[in-house]
């Protein structure tokens, strides 16, 4: 692995970026209502985004196999979608559990965040879902410890989950993070053998997109005909969040909190 360490300078430009990704996401959680399209929340990502001078970091992605670049500004999954959701003309209704996935490169630097909002009213299950992914991040900024080991806060992600009555999904972990928005490490949100015999000591500089990614039943996923939306192969519903983390002395230091 090639991890490459951040100033406290470079940082803070991240932040900057997170700054933005944060609004967004803000907005688009605002505009999530019954009616309105997920095309209508992408164009109004870009718009913003565009306004405070950055660069939407998902649209024109490479897709794998035939799959072709990625169209949205915004991943946008809903209910058994897990990830990777192309916004369309489908219309939001009431019960929609709605994944918002969001990055920015702004003067060279990159940030990326996500979050699950619920449209209108919705089943016990489902609120329940969505706080215990919720949560799951949030033991994840308090295990990023200067000198710990990122397995210690995988191990405290999973069985959070687990012991809520959901699943990890494994096929797709959280990343490091900086000039690209795809850098080393990969961090998963599980315990393996592999994490186990490849453990990464948290360090100052790294920075981190922890994304936990959870499903009501089981954790394995599949890819859907377009290429790019994964799905849960039981169609049950799916949730996910995420925030850019920096490791520093004082702690984790959360870049896409709007601070």
């Amino acid at each position: 692995m090639a991890i490459r360490l951040k100033t406290p300078e470079q940082i803070e430009r991240m932040r900057l970026a997170g700054r933005i990704v944060w609004e967004v996401l803000n907005k688009l959680g605002e505009m999530a209502a019954p009616g309105i399209t997920t095309e209508e929340l992408d164009r109004q990502a870009h718009e913003l985004c565009r306004l405070r001078g950055g660069q939407c970091l998902f649209k024109g992605v490479p897709g794998r196999g035939l799959a072709g670049p990625f169209p949205g500004s915004i991943c946008v999954s809903l209910n058994e979608q897990v990830v990777h959701g192309i916004p369309s003309k489908r219309t939001l209704i009431e019960g929609d559990i709605v994944s918002l996935d969001f990055g920015v490169r702004l003067d060279g630097w990159c940030a990326d965040a996500a979050r699950t909002i619920i449209v209108g009213r919705a089943s016990p299950t489902a609120h329940r879902l969505v706080e215990a992914t919720r949560e799951a991040l949030d033991v994840a900024v308090r295990n990023c410890r200067l000198g710990g080991k990122w397995s210690a806060a995988a191990r405290a992600m999973q069985n959070h989950v687990e012991q809520a009555g959901f699943s990890v999904v494994r096929e797709f972990v959280g990343h490091g993070i900086g000039q690209e928005m795809h850098e080393d490490p990969k961090v998963p949100n599980f315990v393996s053998r592999e994490l186990l015999e490849r453990d990464i000591v948290l360090k100052e500089g790294m920075v981190l997109a922890v994304e936990p990614m959870v499903n009501v039943g089981s954790p394995a996923v599949a890819c859907a005909d377009d290429g790019w939306t994964v799905v849960t192969k039981d169609g049950m519903p799916s949730a996910h969040f995420e925030h850019t983390i920096a490791v520093t002395a004082g702690g984790a230091d959360v870049l896409t909190d709007g601070r």
